[in-house]
């Protein structure tokens, strides 16, 4: 993506902001707009935008009323049709953009069932690294056959938008990549940003995206209604995760995820991911390398 297309996704995300925040963000230098990953919002504090180096105040502090009228924009004033995901905590926006969201919890039989008295919002900016997979793509396969593969890389090291490009590849297909049914199970709303229905994010002409539904819960329903090629899921977090990946590599579905792990090291150290690695349901591992010249990528076999 060009430096003044990166400025014009952050200029559309700042779009979203109250008037007189708008105007604070707007004023940021456009190398700095185009390195902006966030644009974060706390009542009583100062707007700030998220850069690389870390968040950068801005010349407004945020009044709480402007959280409510953030929320009230997000959902273009039909702020009860969002209640699902505003329950959950973030809100998907029209243009590929997402809202999370913190406040007064509202609790019920022991359940969250809204947010209320809003403290806190942050507006991702999701950008699209088209054919930043390309050339990994076919490498993830074998004989014709996908590879189970996990992404590895710290918080914040790209694992989204490169899950996000993988699944386009796949979905599209190429020459040593043929084209894959991949079903995407979405629970955050962040790798599809699908908005009334509409994945706001290219994420390829196979994929069908299953929004907001926790993974334990998505990979049956997909498995039973899709008839996947590849299932891709975003952060296997839980033990429940790692049952329902055991289901579906045993219906021979191909597998394609992300985890929080700078390596393969790392993974070995903590109990839930090493009994991933012990199921040997995943072969291959994507490594995230990223330093100031940006992102490369490091793929290598997993043991076991």
């Amino acid at each position: 993506m060009q430096k003044n297309e990166l400025v014009i996704r952050y200029e559309q995300a700042a779009a979203i902001l109250p008037n007189r925040l708008r105007k604070a963000a707007l004023a940021l230098p456009e190398e700095e707009k185009a390195e902006a990953e966030e644009l974060r919002l706390r009542a009583g504090r100062p707007l700030t935008a998220l850069l690389p180096s870390g968040e950068r105040p801005l010349d407004a502090e945020v009044e709480p009323e402007e959280l409510e009228t953030l929320c009230d924009l997000a959902t273009e004033f039909s702020r009860y049709a969002a209640a699902e995901t505003i329950r959950e905590g973030f809100l998907p926006v029209r243009g590929g953009f997402r809202v999370g969201l913190c406040g007064t919890a509202v609790m019920k039989d022991g359940a969250n069932t809204n947010l209320k008295n809003l403290s806190s919002a942050v507006i991702r900016i999701a950008r699209e690294r088209r054919g930043a997979a390309s050339n990994l793509a076919p490498r993830l396969f074998q004989d014709g056959h996908f590879i189970n593969t996990l992404i590895l890389s710290p918080p914040g090291g790209g694992k989204t938008t490169l899950l996000r490009d993988l699944v386009r590849c796949l979905s599209e297909g190429a020459a040593d990549c043929p084209p894959q049914r991949i079903s995407l199970i979405d629970e955050r709303g962040e790798v599809a940003v699908v908005y009334h229905g509409a994945p706001q994010m290219d994420v390829g002409p196979r994929t069908d995206v299953l929004d907001a539904c926790p993974k334990a819960l998505g990979i049956p329903i997909v498995l039973r209604a899709m008839n996947p090629q590849i299932i891709a899921v975003d952060e296997i977090t839980l033990r429940e995760d790692l049952t329902a990946v055991n289901l579906a590599a045993g219906c021979g579905v191909g597998l394609l995820a992300t985890i929080h792990a700078a390596g393969v090291t790392e993974l070995l150290q903590k109990p839930l991911y090493r009994q991933l690695l012990e199921n040997q349901v995943f072969r291959l591992a994507v490594r995230i390398l990223r330093d100031r010249a940006g992102r490369a990528y490091e793929l290598e076999e997993l043991p076991w």
